[in-house]
């Protein structure tokens, strides 16, 4: 069958399975999402053209970007793009497809004064005209103005870059950061912001992992209202006073706070400081934000049972040189994840178990993961 065909009857398969889960239910009779949910190859398709290509996604930091020809790339589901800052200064992204035969154009990041096609040799500025079109003597009806890169909506908030796939970018330049806060944050943006989530930070460093399960195993795992901490994290757990675990609720954003169980060098010069705040960002950006750190983990879907997980690390300048610190720091913070890879495959392999169909939520903690499979299932229904 054609493509798009084939889509079509793979969204009306995947939109019988969104209505397997009802969130007017309140969460203390509630049955969570179907497995279906997190092994249907047809519900990630739906996923994607419904809510990654469709909201504001945290792609990058503006540190990626500091200088005039800096660019990275990336992507998103079918999605190829690439950021950059043109000489003028201004940010940019683009579909990263040269306009002629679909050759990516870049890799990785960098810096570059124009981007050139390695397949053909078109060459385009990086405010995305077509410079050059090689050997395209005798081509006929050919508007150079039309052969440009394709714009897509960028943005930045506080030390953070978004792509927004949904919306045509009809002037190809940065989008005002109040209207993304409005958008993308709510009504939690200032809540965020005094908390301590902005540009004040010096990146420090960046750790990918690839974990055999469905993105939303992770984001469920992570919204959990610290439920599996003392069982999972033994030595997370020592540091945190879990009884004082407190969830908030906003229009896309939950936000977890937690005050350290230390009974010495609880100030934030400490690794966890005096507390710690823990906010997902529908639909897979997580920002961690405790004592003189802030590491975010954005989950990129890759396949139905697979994903991969972007963290990045952020220091207080003040110690940023002091070496066994940040090792220490970032071991522990491996750990961690060590331990949540080990539950999240765990899970995934449960899931495709026909042992389970759905389970319940514990309504006390887990709040948050019920406030994200709702907002998930609007946008899949609308």
């Amino acid at each position: 069958c054609s493509s798009s065909s084939c889509y079509s009857e793979n969204l009306v398969a995947a939109q019988k399975l969104v209505y397997e889960f009802n969130p007017q239910i309140p969460i203390e009779k509630a049955l969570t999402p179907p497995s279906s949910w997190y092994t249907d190859p047809s519900f990630l398709a739906l996923e994607l053209h419904r809510v990654f290509y469709r909201s504001w996604q945290v792609v990058g930091y503006t540190d990626q970007l500091k200088d005039p020809q800096d660019f990275f790339s990336g992507r998103i589901g079918e999605v190829e793009f690439v950021v950059c800052r043109d000489d003028n200064g201004k940010i940019h992204a683009f579909h990263n497809v040269c306009r002629h035969h679909a050759s990516i154009l870049a890799t990785g990041s960098g810096k570059k004064s124009w981007f050139v096609c390695p397949y053909h040799g078109w060459t385009y500025g990086l405010d995305g005209t077509l410079l050059k079109a090689t050997r395209i003597t005798g081509i006929k009806d050919f508007n150079v103005k039309e052969f440009g890169l394709v714009p897509l909506e960028v943005a930045t908030w506080g030390p953070f870059v978004l792509l927004n796939m949904g919306k045509e970018a009809v002037h190809q330049e940065e989008v005002d950061s109040n209207v993304v806060a409005n958008e993308w944050l709510g009504g939690s943006s200032e809540i965020l912001s005094i908390n301590g989530i902005d540009s004040s930070l010096s990146y420090l460093c960046r750790r990918e992992y690839t974990i055999e399960c469905n993105w939303k195993v992770f984001c469920d795992n992570y919204l959990d209202g610290g439920y599996h901490v003392p069982y999972a994290h033994k030595g997370l757990a020592s540091g945190l006073q879990l009884d004082s675990y407190s969830t908030s609720l906003y229009e896309k954003v939950s936000i977890q706070r937690c005050e350290s169980g230390s009974t010495e060098g609880t100030d934030d010069t400490h690794r966890l400081g005096s507390k710690a705040i823990y906010a997902f960002i529908y639909p897979n950006f997580m920002i961690n934000r405790y004592g003189p750190w802030m590491d975010t983990n954005l989950v990129i879907p890759l396949a139905p049972t697979r994903c991969k997980v972007v963290f990045d690390y952020f220091l207080d300048g003040s110690l940023k040189d002091d070496k066994a610190f940040i090792e220490q720091s970032l071991k522990d913070s491996e750990q961690v994840q060590m331990e949540d890879i080990i539950l999240c495959e765990g899970v995934q392999r449960g899931l495709e178990s026909p042992a389970y169909c759905s389970g319940r939520y514990a309504p006390s903690v887990e709040q948050t993961m019920y406030h994200f499979h709702s907002l998930l299932h609007c946008n899949l229904t609308n």
